[in-house]
């Protein structure tokens, strides 16, 4: 009996464990599998894909990501093959460069070219590439690339007083990315049709001038003058997004060159806070803009006197070649008079941000630096209007900036005949007219909100006085006894003569019996409701410690008798 039991206990003991051990092997199996997916998964995650996971805090301090791979094995040829290089690329530089640099020559020189060029021994290192996806039928590489030289540049220079500068540049030290784009791929060796050269970033640029035999202090401001010329003609000639274009299969590339793809009007509206630069009075701020900084595609505004919230309300217009990486710049400068202008700020707003046929209104904060943001100082801000229209925009939008928008008969008449005057006075030369926008502007003020006390109970007696800048027409509301939050609803109709160029100031004041208290002002251009034709809009007070304006714009444009 013990010997039966003994052997159920053992065969209930051993089916236990072999029931035991294959589920175990079963689990561990499954989780086996269940890591190889796993492990499957991570292999096929990219570096988007983890970030989306993880928080850049999550990561060590050692986890590094970058597009960019090391080029020893470029380098190290290039430095074999760089006397070759040196010859074809120094005739190529010398023969692209020497025109530009002849159209930006200063005026107090005769002629400026280059005498002798060649780069010297010392071959460029490349330290780094990257591939750029911009969804193109080619390749596009950057290559990083820092050079400090040894180059035999010489500048013949001849001034209108005889005398002749050879100027020499020396101690030439360059940090920049280069920008190769293969275009078009073929089936024929080597793949690729031809090649873009464009310099895309320019972070370092150092060099020293010396005369050879002589004084650059010669003539006073001519190393400032040449060392201006030498930066623009880079910039003009090989900065993105201009490019070479070199043929390697014989074709029609005209397509590969740089072309204008749309203009950007800019409304440099005004400016608020700006630091105070001067030590007696206020600052006498003055904006620069630019797309491409070279000197003929730069604008500047006028210089408002003693004015830290300066309102220039000046139309700019800018060539766009491309809007997906070329952006606008905007420096503020207190003017100094005979000395140099001090930098107050500046700001920059990326084009392929804009809405293409859209005004887009915006406030920027204004930096010491686009590159740094280590300063936090306030400097001010200022207020642009923006309006990117590409080449042969449809959809039945037309520009206000546009050449002949509203423009009557008599307008056209007088356009025709006052250009006409000015190219026999110019040589030919022709200013170009600005665009004249005529209508009736009508402004409901309906209500405000939060407005700040102005007496001793808590209260305000608020008006609106409404003026159209340019023009001095002025309206005024009804005065709303004892409230913060007043409504009006009153209309009131201005006849524009220039739409584009005028302002609606809106001033809030509390009336007082012996007299009105100053509450805050909005100021409104008319580019929007030239566009939209009618809309509402809450405006803040500048100038209070709180309080809003609600209104509602509507535009009428005046009929347009064109030639029958």
């Amino acid at each position: 009996m013990a010997f039966l039991f003994g052997l159920v206990i053992g065969v209930v003991v051993g089916v236990a464990l072999i029931i035991g051990f294959v589920k175990s092997e079963n689990s561990r199996s499954k989780r086996r599998a269940e890591l190889a997916a796993t492990v499957a998964a991570f292999a096929r995650m990219t570096v988007e894909d983890s970030r989306k996971i993880f928080t850049p805090d999550q990561y060590p301090s050692w986890v590094v990501f970058s597009k960019q791979q090391k080029l020893k094995w470029l380098n190290s040829h290039l430095v074999k093959i760089w006397p070759s290089v040196n010859e074809a690329a120094s005739e190529l530089i010398k023969m692209n460069v020497e025109p530009v640099l002849e159209s930006y020559r200063p005026v107090v020189l005769a002629s400026l070219k280059f005498s002798k060029f060649t780069l010297g021994t010392v071959a460029p290192q490349f330290t780094g590439i990257s591939i750029v996806e911009d969804g193109s039928d080619g390749i596009t590489m950057e290559l990083e690339m820092q050079w400090d030289g040894n180059p035999n540049i010489v500048l013949d220079i001849k001034t209108y007083l005889g005398v002749a500068l050879p100027v020499q540049v020396k101690n030439i030290a360059f940090t920049g990315v280069f920008r190769l784009i293969f275009r078009p791929l073929v089936e024929e060796l080597p793949c690729f049709g031809a090649v873009c050269v464009s310099l895309r970033q320019k972070k370092k640029l150092d060099f020293t001038l010396k005369v050879v035999g002589g004084d650059l202090t010669a003539i006073p401001g001519i190393a400032d003058a040449i060392e201006g010329t030498i930066r623009d003609a880079i910039e003009d000639s090989i900065m993105w997004p201009v490019r070479k274009v070199i043929p390697i299969l014989p074709g029609d590339y005209s397509d590969l060159e740089l072309k204008p793809v749309g203009k950007l009007d800019v409304k440099l509206v005004q400016a608020k806070g700006l630091t105070n630069k001067d030590l007696i009075g206020k600052s006498d701020p003055y904006a620069v803009l630019y797309v491409r900084p070279v000197r003929d595609r730069t604008k500047k505004s006028k210089t408002i006197n003693n004015d830290l919230n300066p309102v220039w309300n000046e139309h700019f217009q800018f060539v766009v070649e491309d809007p997906l990486t070329q952006h606008l710049v905007v420096k503020i400068y207190d003017d100094e008079g005979l000395q140099a202008s001090e930098l107050i700020g500046l700001t920059h707003v990326r084009l392929n941000e804009l809405e293409p046929g859209k005004v887009k209104d915006v406030w920027l904060p204004l930096v010491k630096d686009l590159e740094i943001q280590r300063d936090k100082k306030d400097r001010g801000k200022v207020n642009l209007e923006l309006l990117y229209c590409p080449s042969g925009m449809g959809n039945g939008f037309t520009s206000p900036f546009a050449e002949k928008y509203s423009m009557t008969s008599l307008e056209k008449v007088l356009k025709s005949s006052n250009e006409s005057k000015e190219a026999a006075e110019n040589g030919g030369d022709t200013k170009k007219r600005e665009v004249i926008v005529r209508g009736v502007l009508s402004v409901t003020v309906i209500s405000a909100d939060d407005l700040p006390a102005a007496d001793l109970l808590g209260k305000a007696d608020p008006f609106v006085v409404l003026t159209l800048r340019k023009a001095g027409t002025k309206n005024k509301t009804r005065v709303v006894m004892d409230s913060l939050n007043p409504v009006w609803n009153q209309t009131f109709d201005f006849v524009v003569e220039d739409g584009l160029h005028d302002m609606l100031i809106l001033e809030v004041w509390d009336h007082d019996t012996f007299g009105k208290d100053y509450m805050g002002r909005c100021i409104i251009t008319l580019t929007r409701v030239i566009l939209e034709g009618e809309y509402k809009v809450t405006h803040d007070l500048d100038g209070a410690k709180s309080g809003k304006l609600n209104l509602n714009l509507k535009w009428t444009p005046q009929p347009i008798y064109r030639d029958t």
